[in-house]
Parts: structure tokens; C-alpha cells; sequence
């Protein structure tokens, strides 16, 4: 559960993070948290899985890059062995199972947009399992503020 304090980290990271040589003792001061105890609760928060990452978004394509995002159709025997060789690829960003047909989602972020395919046609001969590549058609910009 989310706490005030939480509430506020979580508001108050969501519109950037400062560029400077203490960002945490920044944003802490900002929000009423010494340093330390803002980075105790990002990390508590993370760990728990509360919050399923920290760190920068990165727009690729406008830095150049190829962005998807694909799925899988993974049988439920061979799910973590192809979680593993998917993650070796370091192109893959996020990767998340979902109760779903296509039980694997993940992110596929390249340094040049001709490199996306070629990782799925890889993860697909690596696997033997089709990848369906599902690029963006039109970006949404989603703000989520939590009540305090």
C-alpha cells in the first residue's frame, strides 16, 4: 500500500527529474524528505513491486532508434526459458507475462529502426515460437497523479 509519502514521491517524479549533483536531496527538499529516506522508499518501492521500474524514458525513435512492442504465444512449460533468452537480448526493454493468449509482452528499443526486426527474426529462430510485432501507430501521453 501507498502511503501519503509514497503518493507524493510518485507525483512528484512523474514530471522529471532534476539534473543536478543530488537529485534525491532535490526532490526530497521539494517534497518534505531528507535524501536518504526518499531513496529508502524508491527502493522499497521497486522491491516490493509496487512500482515496476526507476529511471529514465527514453524516446528512441526521436533519438534515431527503432521502437515495438511484441508478443508471444509461450507454453507454460518453456515460459521462463524463453523469459531468459529474450532478456539476454539488451535491446529488450521490458518484458512482462500477462494472463493472456499472447502471454509475453515486451519492448523492443534499437539504436536504429532497421535493427528492431532483426531481433524479433532472432528471438524467433532462438525460441522457435512467432513474435508479433506491434509498433506504435499513434503515441497517448498518460499522467497519472495519485490523490494524497
Amino acid at each position: 500500500m501507498l502511503d501519503e509519502t509514497d503518493r507524493r514521491i510518485v507525483n512528484a517524479l512523474q514530471g522529471g527529474f532534476p539534473v543536478v549533483d543530488r537529485p534525491f536531496a532535490a526532490v526530497g527538499r521539494e517534497i518534505g524528505l531528507d535524501e536518504q529516506d526518499l531513496i529508502e522508499r524508491l527502493s522499497r518501492m521497486v522491491g516490493e513491486g509496487i512500482l515496476s521500474r526507476f529511471g529514465p524514458l527514453f524516446d528512441a525513435e526521436a533519438m534515431g532508434g527503432g521502437l515495438t512492442l511484441a508478443a508471444m504465444r509461450v507454453p507454460a512449460d518453456r515460459f521462463d526459458a524463453v523469459a531468459d533468452i529474450v532478456n539476454e537480448f539488451p535491446e529488450v526493454a521490458h518484458n512482462y507475462a500477462r494472463d493472456h493468449d499472447l502471454n509475453m509482452w515486451f519492448v523492443v528499443a534499437t539504436d536504429r529502426p532497421e535493427r528492431v526486426p532483426e531481433v524479433l527474426r532472432e528471438i524467433e529462430r532462438l525460441t522457435h515460437i512467432k513474435v508479433y510485432d506491434m509498433p506504435k501507430e499513434e503515441e497517448y501521453f498518460l499522467n497519472l497523479r495519485l490523490e494524497a
